[in-house]
């Protein structure tokens, strides 16, 4: 399995966001884990592909370490934060000819969508096995959404959601919930029509909640805000590839998709960016409210042999009981904001907790 994150520079006497992707990407000729983004103010970063999660998290930190580096050399700091927290006048246009046209097509769907996100990529036998682990994943989602849950502000309000980057993205009209593919050539099916209505340039716009990797043969799960704290980020990686786990056993023994609607799976999206893990989480055996620890209970053992298949369980055991006790991240930055709205201290709260998660 592997990681991308995407992460915004900010300028440390203002506290806003640098565009200066440009100039700090081209300080990279000591490393291949550091990319620009959509927008001159991100900067992406992406793990070599691993089975361990002790090795997964070095070397995230490894990549951070590079961004850093390089945001430094332009006068910038790296910041593991999905929106904007302060005011800015909006994101500068990666200068590439197809973040051009998408901006040309898109309008302010695509100038809105300064945000950044984790992507997880897992590994899969073949596109079929792909197809039946995207069919079978769709209602656990919102329980990776509300583990990830980061980003309450957006240019300097409280938005009274969790994720806040998850309302953003669901804008683009390629993006969100799926239905059922049935196979691999239902899935390419889907693409295709997808592709001639104009709603994506290309395949790299299909923004499905999860897709079928263009360059590797994995599925890439999108739905996560990425995480300030690299435990959370681990956590949420572990939680994903046995989710994938899980599913493929369930299609290898014959198991049925359950038959969520689509404006069911949306409310259920809805529930999990709002609250996080602060309130109810729609189970996705039972389909209804029910506490947040009582949610991630069936998460757990639902998971459970895969997470001993893995090793993971201790680790996503201890780290789903710190979120349920301490918060997420969205939680952490609104108790850091207080009841002042400092954002400005959220913002150095946040590139310091980006600093210390490489060091």
């Amino acid at each position: 399995m592997g990681v991308e994150e995407e992460m915004f520079l900010v300028d440390p006497t203002t506290g806003r966001l640098a565009a200066s992707s440009d100039r700090a990407v081209a300080q990279k000729a000591w490393s291949n884990k550091v990319e620009q983004e959509l927008f001159l103010q991100q900067i992406e970063t992406q793990s070599d592909p691993q089975h361990d999660m002790s090795h997964l998290l070095a070397d995230l930190r490894a990549a951070r370490r590079d961004a850093s580096h390089a945001a430094e050399v332009v006068g910038a700091r790296l910041a593991a934060m999905p929106t904007p927290v302060m005011g800015d006048h909006g994101g500068d246009v990666t200068h590439k000819t197809r973040y051009e046209h998408m901006m040309t097509r898109f309008g302010r769907v695509g100038r809105e969508a300064l945000v950044c996100g984790m992507h997880v990529h897992v590994d899969i036998a073949d596109d079929e096995e792909g197809v039946a682990v995207l069919d079978r994943l769709r209602a656990w989602f919102p329980l990776v959404m509300a583990l990830a849950a980061n980003s309450p502000f957006d240019l300097g309000a409280d938005t009274a959601y969790a994720s806040w980057r998850g309302q953003i993205w669901e804008a683009w009209p390629s993006a969100g919930a799926v239905e059922p593919f049935g196979d691999a050539a239902g899935y390419q099916r889907a693409v295709a029509a997808i592709l001639a209505s104009g709603a994506a340039l290309d395949e790299g716009m299909i923004y499905f909640d999860a897709r079928l990797s263009r360059h590797f043969p994995t599925i890439e799960v999108r739905v996560a805000d990425v995480c300030t704290d690299l435990d959370d980020t681990v956590l949420v990686a572990a939680v994903v590839r046995a989710l994938v786990d899980t599913c493929a056993s369930a299609w290898h023994a014959g198991d049925a998709v359950e038959p969520w609607r689509v404006d069911l799976l949306r409310a259920a999206r809805w529930r999990a960016r709002r609250d996080g893990l602060g309130d109810a989480l729609i189970d996705p055996i039972s389909g209804v409210p029910a506490a947040a620890a009582d949610v991630m209970e069936t998460l757990l053992r639902t998971i459970g042999p895969a997470l001993d298949r893995s090793g993971d369980a201790r680790l996503v055991e201890d780290g789903i009981t710190r979120l349920l006790r301490d918060g997420t991240g969205s939680a952490l930055q609104r108790a850091v904001a207080g009841p002042g709205l400092d954002l400005r201290s959220v913002v150095e709260d946040v590139l310091d907790r980006t600093a210390a998660s490489w060091r």
